[in-house]
């Protein structure tokens, strides 16, 4: 059973080898590249629902490609690299990637960080109304389309399941273990610099002063909450 395409994208033809035969034999489909153009050539040439992407590659690096790719696709981006510090995090994150994994990494690790930037929260009716309007932001769950002013405003699916959460819980503080399982799954809770990245694009996204939000506000040493 084909779970999902993969593109490896990594410098060393060890590492895409081990990768391409793990997946494999979990059931999905890979495909690899050794630099980042050859990756965004094939990702434009084929349609893939995550991508495995080297941080530290020569000439065009895992950075670098990252942004390229997010200027036209929001698919799934898994950055791997030997840097551990939260500023190699956070610098991962704010160009654009789902997920950060430090080499070296074990096969569940590796096996959990898929799952979760592939994992899409299904849409729930039950769980509030499908379209949403407040002030000049409006949020339509059932097409997975926001607009603000008018304007569409395109968001990755992990930007989408968190400002989602956000507002099907309105005007009540979210704590950050719980936005965290409830849109990277139950392996989550202490990543908080994940927040920190996501929170800050999505506010340059829908609020007319990110520094000074409308919509999404800091619950200090709690989390995050949707105002309505």
């Amino acid at each position: 059973m084909n779970q999902g395409r993969i593109l490896v994208v990594d410098d060393d033809p060890q590492i895409r080898r081990v990768l391409r035969t793990t997946l494999v034999l979990e059931g999905y489909e890979v495909a690899d590249a050794r630099s980042g153009q050859e990756a965004i050539e094939k990702f434009r040439e084929g349609k893939y629902d995550l991508i495995l992407l080297d941080m530290n590659m020569p000439e065009m690096d895992g950075i670098a490609t990252c942004r390229e790719i997010r200027s036209f696709s929001d698919v799934g981006i898994v950055m791997l690299t030997i840097r551990d510090t939260e500023k190699d995090k956070v610098t991962a994150l704010d160009a654009g990637a789902d997920d950060y994994v430090t080499k070296p990494f074990s096969t569940p690790e590796l096996l959990a960080r898929v799952r979760a930037a592939l994992r899409r929260v299904p849409n729930n009716p039950e769980a509030g109304p499908q379209l949403i309007k407040s002030g000049d932001l409006e949020v339509d769950f059932q097409a997975r389309r926001i607009r603000l002013r008018g304007n569409t405003i395109r968001l990755t699916p992990k930007e989408f399941e968190l400002l989602r959460y956000l507002i099907q819980h309105p005007n009540v503080p979210v704590s950050h273990m719980k936005l965290l399982q409830a849109v990277w799954g139950p392996d989550y809770g202490e990543e908080v610099e994940y927040l920190r990245v996501f929170i800050n694009q999505l506010r340059k996204k829908i609020e007319t002063d990110p520094s000074n939000p409308q919509f999404i506000l800091t619950e200090p040493w709690v989390g995050y909450r949707f105002s309505m």
